[in-house]
């Protein structure tokens, strides 16, 4: 390689990069999951939305604003093995590759350390640590048949210290996310497979706000280096750019999006 050509981004680093790629987002039918949704249908991946309730796929066409042949939406309980194994064994029979998994599906109950009971302990787990299991487990072989993938696994600041809205499950889980993250990363970089974190802080989505209270979610963002709550699009753009070209010499990290809240 020359030094120009160490200079040049990947031929495809624009609107349109991930065209014919076959994406699956869990969690994708509302907040984040959908803003990762949007983001990688923008840049021409097809994207199947894996949610206990998505929409119909002419509602999730129009909201993501492409032809409905470029969506799927499947209801499908991530923490359930056997249905995690038939939603990704129809759409690989139907589209023969998938090359994109974004693992947004998650729950954070507030529910204080003495009063978890153990299901909710176990469901919370399921949801956020045996769900990526699941779909990791399913989504990595396609990806490595193909010899290129992207794995982007959702963590939280929480995963790098502590919840402070969601209960000690949601730490717990969280922190097993990164885990699982960098064991990934370590057995699959050698068939041209990233797997990566993000670490999300306070986001403006359905979970965030019915976690807090108003006042108290602006109060806690004016205390940030960028004084606000971030926005579910500026997430989607980070999970975006490690699920291209890119970002092909990124894997096993964790990266923080929370306008400064932890600094580490």
């Amino acid at each position: 390689m020359t030094a120009v050509e160490g200079l040049r981004a990947p031929t495809g680093a624009d609107s349109r990069e991930l065209d014919g790629r076959v994406a699956v987002v869990t969690g994708g039918a509302s907040g984040m999951g959908l803003a990762v949704a949007h983001a990688l249908a923008r840049r021409g991946a097809t994207v199947a939305v894996f949610d206990l309730a998505p929409p119909d796929a002419v509602e999730l066409a129009s909201t993501l604003a492409v032809d409905v042949d470029h969506v799927r939406s499947v209801a499908v309980d991530v923490t359930d093995g056997d249905l995690v194994d038939h939603a990704f064994a129809a759409l690989l029979e139907e589209r023969s590759r998938l090359d994109i998994l974004v693992n947004a599906a998650g729950i954070a109950p507030p529910t204080p350390f003495e009063d978890i009971t153990e299901a909710e302990w176990n469901r919370v787990l399921a949801v956020n640590v045996h769900g990526t299991f699941l779909c990791c487990r399913r989504a990595l072989p396609a990806m490595r048949d193909g010899g290129w993938g992207r794995v982007v696994n959702f963590s939280s600041t929480a995963g790098k210290t502590i919840s402070t809205a969601g209960g000690a499950h949601y730490t717990t889980a969280k922190h097993g996310v990164l885990g699982l993250t960098r064991h990934l990363a370590k057995v699959s970089g050698p068939d041209g497979v990233t797997v990566n974190a993000v670490c999300p802080g306070l986001i403006d989505t359905p979970m965030a706000r019915g976690l807090l209270p108003e006042d108290e979610l602006e109060r806690a963002a004016r205390s940030f280096p960028v004084p606000r709550v971030g926005q579910p699009w500026e997430v989607a753009e980070l999970v975006a750019f490690l699920a291209s070209d890119r970002a092909a010499y990124i894997t096993g990290a964790a990266i923080d999006i929370n306008g400064g809240d932890l600094i580490v």
